[in-house]
C-alpha cells in the first residue's frame, strides 16, 4: 500500500510538472510575484470608492444608472483597457415611491418598511386592513382562501446565517412568491420579514417575481426588529390592523448599457476569458458590497495583469452587466448579442458576493482542463483557498452563458455578515475592507491569468441546463 501511495504521488507530481510545462516557468514565477504584490495593492478599493462616491445608488433605469454607465466607460479608459464598448439593454423600468407602514391597532406603532422590487403600488392614500400571520410560505400556500380574502398577509420566516450564504436560498423564495401567492388567495397586500441576518431597523429590499399575466399585490419587507414586534403583537391574540403606503410602480421602457472593457489577447484576441460584476445596485445605500466591490476586484485584476504580465494569449474581458437586481437583463442581452460566438467564450466568472475574503474555489470545466485547475490551486492555496470541486457555478449574470454551455468558475467569498447589509441602506463603503479586497484581487489574478494563457480551452457543454 505504501509503495502504491508513493507511485500515485509521483504520478501526480509528474502531471503537475507537465502542466506547469505548458506554461513557461518564467510565466508561473511572474504570476506568483503578481499574486503576492496584489496583496498590498489598493486599486480595487480605489475603484470601489470611486463608484460609491462619484455615483452612489444606481437602480436600473434611474439617473444613477446613466451616471454609472458614464463612470464605467471613463474608468475603463483611465485604467488603460485596449477596447471599451457598450451594448444596449432594454427593460421595463421599476421606480420606487413612498414607503410607510403603521400598526393601527391594537397597539399603534410606526414600522420600518421598504417595497419589494417589481411589485405593484397601493393607492396613493394607502391600504388599511386586518393582518393574517403565517410563519412561512408553505403555510400561506396551504391556507384556506376565506381566511385571507381582503386581508394583508404577513410572513415572519427568519433567514439563517451561514458563511456560504446558503441561508439566502432557503429564505428568498418568500420574497419572490409572496405578492402573487397573496393575490391568488384574495389578499390585498403582503409584508415579510426582511431576507437578511441583521437586527437593525434597516429593511432589505429585493425583487419579487413578476408576471403581468398573474395577479399581484403591493408587497414590502419589514426590518427584522419590526417583524419581531409584529410577531409579539400577534401573541396577544387580538386582531391586528395595518396601514401600508407603497407607491413604487412600473414606469415605462428604459434602455441602459452593458459596459465592456477588453484587454486584448496577443494570439487569440477573439477568444475571451469573461470576468466582471453587475453595475447596477438597489437604491437604498450606495451599492458598495452589491456590487461595487465586485467591479473593483475584477477591473483591478485585469488592469494589474496587463500592467505586469503584458498581453496574454486570450482577451481578458471585463463585463459590467446592467440590471442584475430586478431582471438579469444585462446578462440576457449579452447572451443574445453573442450567441453566435458562444464557443469563443472560453471561461467565465463573476464577483457578486460582497467584499469578504475568498476561502474556496469551484469550477465547472471539462475534464481535460482539470490539470490546469490543479496549477491554479497550487497558486491559490497560499491565499488560504481550498478547492470545492468541479460542480460549481458563478454569479447570476453568467447563468445565460453557462446554460448555453460556457465553462465557469467561482471564487467563494466569506459571506458571514454579507446579509446583514445586503439590499439595505447600510450597503455603504465602510463595510468594505481594503485588505480583503486585495486578497480577492490576488485570487482573481491567478485564475484569470492562467486561463488566458492556457494552450487549451476549458470545454463547452450544450447539455448544461442547471440553474
Amino acid at each position: 500500500m505504501k509503495r502504491l501511495m508513493i507511485i500515485t504521488l509521483s504520478l501526480m507530481s509528474f502531471v503537475l510538472l507537465a502542466v506547469e510545462g505548458s506554461f513557461s516557468k518564467e510565466f508561473i514565477h511572474q504570476v506568483k510575484q503578481l499574486r503576492d504584490q496584489a496583496m498590498d495593492d489598493k486599486l480595487a478599493y480605489e475603484i470601489t470608492e470611486s463608484l460609491t462616491t462619484e455615483v452612489g445608488a444606481r437602480l436600473a433605469g434611474s439617473p444613477g444608472d446613466a451616471k454609472a454607465v458614464s463612470w464605467a466607460q471613463a474608468k475603463f479608459k483611465e485604467l488603460g483597457f485596449d477596447r471599451v464598448t457598450t451594448e444596449p439593454v432594454t427593460f421595463q423600468r421599476w421606480t420606487r415611491g413612498e414607503e410607510t407602514a403603521e400598526v393601527v391597532s391594537p397597539y399603534p406603532h410606526r414600522l420600518a418598511i421598504t417595497a419589494l422590487g417589481r411589485t405593484n403600488p397601493t393607492p396613493d392614500d394607502g391600504i388599511q386592513a386586518e393582518v393574517v400571520h403565517f410563519p412561512d410560505l408553505a403555510t400561506l400556500k396551504a391556507a384556506d382562501k376565506k381566511d385571507i380574502e381582503g386581508k394583508i398577509v404577513f410572513i415572519s420566516q427568519r433567514m439563517e446565517r451561514h458563511k456560504d450564504g446558503s441561508g439566502y436560498g432557503k429564505a428568498v423564495g418568500v420574497r419572490g412568491a409572496v405578492a402573487q401567492e397573496t393575490a391568488a388567495k384574495g389578499g390585498v397586500a403582503a409584508v415579510i420579514r426582511s431576507i437578511g441576518t441583521d437586527n437593525n431597523r434597516t429593511p432589505h429590499t429585493g425583487a419579487a417575481r413578476y408576471d403581468e399575466s398573474i395577479p399581484s399585490v403591493p408587497a414590502g419587507a419589514l426590518s427584522n426588529p419590526d417583524a419581531d414586534l409584529l410577531v409579539n403583537i400577534f401573541k396577544r391574540n387580538q386582531p391586528v390592523t395595518l396601514k401600508l403606503t407603497l407607491t413604487s410602480h412600473w414606469d415605462g421602457e428604459y434602455t441602459s448599457q452593458n459596459v465592456i472593457g477588453d484587454m486584448l489577447g496577443s494570439e487569440k484576441p477573439d477568444e475571451y476569458i469573461v470576468i466582471g460584476c453587475h453595475l447596477d445596485s438597489w437604491d437604498l445605500g450606495t451599492g458598495a458590497i452589491d456590487d461595487a466591490s465586485g467591479c473593483g476586484i475584477t477591473m483591478a485584476a485585469a488592469k494589474l495583469i496587463n500592467e505586469h504580465l503584458g498581453s496574454l494569449k486570450r482577451t481578458i474581458r471585463v463585463v459590467l452587466w446592467a440590471n442584475e437586481e430586478y431582471g438579469i437583463s444585462g446578462a440576457i442581452a449579452y447572451h443574445e448579442a453573442h450567441k453566435d460566438q458562444l464557443k469563443q467564450h472560453i471561461l467565465g466568472g463573476e464577483s457578486d458576493f460582497g467584499a469578504g475574503e475568498i476561502y474556496a474555489f469551484g469550477t465547472r470545466v471539462a475534464e481535460k482542463a482539470m490539470p490546469t485547475v490543479d496549477v491554479m490551486m497550487e497558486l491559490l492555496t497560499p491565499l488560504g483557498i481550498e478547492y470545492i470541486g468541479n460542480k460549481g457555478s458563478s454569479g447570476a449574470d453568467l447563468i445565460p452563458m453557462r446554460k448555453a454551455g460556457m465553462a465557469v468558475f467561482g471564487l467563494k467569498q466569506d459571506g458571514t455578515d454579507y446579509f446583514d447589509y445586503h439590499h439595505t441602506a447600510n450597503d455603504t463603503l465602510d463595510k468594505v475592507g481594503p485588505e480583503a479586497l486585495a486578497q480577492n484581487v490576488a485570487a482573481w489574478i491567478v485564475v484569470t491569468a492562467l486561463a488566458a494563457e492556457a494552450e487549451h480551452d476549458f470545454g463547452f457543454d450544450l447539455s448544461d441546463t442547471t440553474d
